[in-house]
């Protein structure tokens, strides 16, 4: 589930109930502050859900912070060639393989003391490193973007890839669909996961799964507030106005 809207951290409780994985916090295009996301993904630990956050850039300064603070994944936009991803790596791994400060006390343990070579190792299990494509240049470098060591998924923008090409919003069309299976493609044959954004209606993410996308996101959660609210009331107004309701004032509702 996408969340844009709450700050609540009983969001992760109801992604949970819902049938949701993981929760992917955008903080690319809405502002949350640090507190709110630590408050959202601790509820999520101890709820068994993941809290993933997208970042604003591959220069998010913020990223360790979230990762020691009870962030399980995260998600940076726009990787457009193999030194990105090297250095997203850097960021969100620990040596050798990364760069990623070592602390104590992390609230994924519920502030257990362990020995760092057990802590280390399983805040490395537990961190799903996100690699987004979103323009021709990142496609063009896809091969070497995806044989980076440490990157866990690699995510076609599918909106965002569509723009930066000029042709906005056209989902089907030939190229950007060309370019979508390339990257699931290429994620697969290096071992990577491969996910697909965009066109979120139900049909379309079946047919991305069956083309091989593996991370995918349902809806955001204003998104799924205005279907079912649209549901109820035009669903009111619906019955009302064909006469099947059990009263019949000339007086429109209000609801």
């Amino acid at each position: 589930m996408n969340v844009r809207l709450s700050r609540s951290p009983d969001i992760a409780r109801i992604a949970k109930t819902s049938g949701h994985d993981f929760i992917f916090i955008d903080t690319q295009h809405s502002i949350f502050n640090l507190e709110f996301i630590s408050n959202i993904a601790q509820v999520a630990l101890q709820c068994d859900i993941a809290a993933v956050v997208r970042v604003k850039s591959i220069n998010d300064p913020d990223v360790s912070l979230l990762l020691d603070c009870g962030v399980t994944g995260i998600v940076y936009p726009d990787i457009n060639n193999s030194s990105e991803a090297q250095r997203a790596v850097e960021i969100c791994r620990f040596a050798p393989l990364g760069k990623r400060s070592v602390s104590g006390g992390y609230p994924h343990f519920n502030f257990r003391p362990l020995s760092s070579p057990q802590t280390i190792a399983e805040l490395q299990d537990v961190c799903l490193l996100v690699c987004m494509i979103e323009t021709r240049e990142g496609l063009d470098n896809i091969e070497k973007i995806c044989a980076v060591p440490g990157i866990d998924v690699i995510h076609f923008g599918t909106y965002d890839f569509a723009a930066s090409i000029g042709k906005a919003g056209q989902l089907d069309d030939a190229e950007v669909i060309a370019a979508q299976s390339k990257v699931m493609e290429v994620a697969h044959k290096h071992g990577k996961y491969s996910g697909c954004a965009g066109g979120r209606n139900i049909q379309r993410q079946i047919e991305n799964i069956q083309n091989g996308a593996q991370f995918l996101i349902t809806q955001t959660d204003f998104g799924f507030l205005m279907s079912a609210a649209h549901e109820w009331t035009d669903g009111v107004r619906n019955t009302r106005a064909t006469g099947h309701e059990k009263t019949s004032s000339p007086d429109s509702p209000v609801l």
